[in-house]
């Protein structure tokens, strides 16, 4: 029997959450571990569609995404969850449903500034905001609500994806997790 756990990282948009949460994911299938990567993206093509970017809307899509996280979690899969999040009380409510529930909760925030995160613009939503063709963009013209005291904060650009993935193997290990 593995132990599951929730790994949620939040983060800006391009702050490195997928990135290293797939690269973590890899080292704890090496390990043997049951792990699912439960990627912002995809619930919201998938499980979210028709939501949009409003306050409820984004309060709805992360609960949506901690109901199957934590489902996951106490069925023994560490499922690792970048998803931005940006409210704190719709993380505070999802870590609420996994104490309830006694599956391990871990929040991690991906704490790479703006100015970086604009630079590495990913999917380019930095340069549409830029370009006024985009609004709403969290961090930029939309709240994010930084974590006051996550388990873990990386600071992606300090660090490369294998140092970030090893700092969080290593709470893992910490708390008996992995």
């Amino acid at each position: 029997m593995t132990t599951g756990a929730t790994v949620w990282l939040t983060g800006l948009p391009s702050a490195g959450k997928t990135t290293i949460a797939y690269e973590l994911a890899g080292r704890l299938r090496e390990e043997g571990h049951l792990v699912e990567v439960l990627d912002g993206d995809e619930i919201r093509e998938f499980i979210s569609a028709g939501l949009g970017f409003s306050r409820e809307d984004r309060h709805t899509n992360v609960q949506r995404i901690g109901f199957l996280a934590e489902l996951l979690a106490r069925n023994g899969v560490k499922t690792l969850v970048p998803v931005i999040a940006p409210y704190s009380d719709s993380r505070e409510a999802v870590r609420k449903r996994h104490q309830e529930s006694g599956a391990a909760y871990l929040e991690v925030h991906v704490a790479t500034p703006v100015d970086v995160c604009s630079v590495r613009d990913v999917k380019g939503l930095y340069a549409k905001q830029a370009a006024g063709e985009l609004t709403g963009l969290t961090g930029v013209d939309d709240p994010y609500e930084e974590p006051d005291s996550p388990d873990l904060r990386i600071e992606s650009q300090h660090q490369t994806v294998r140092e970030s993935a090893a700092a969080l193997h290593a709470l893992l290990t910490e708390r008996g997790l992995a």
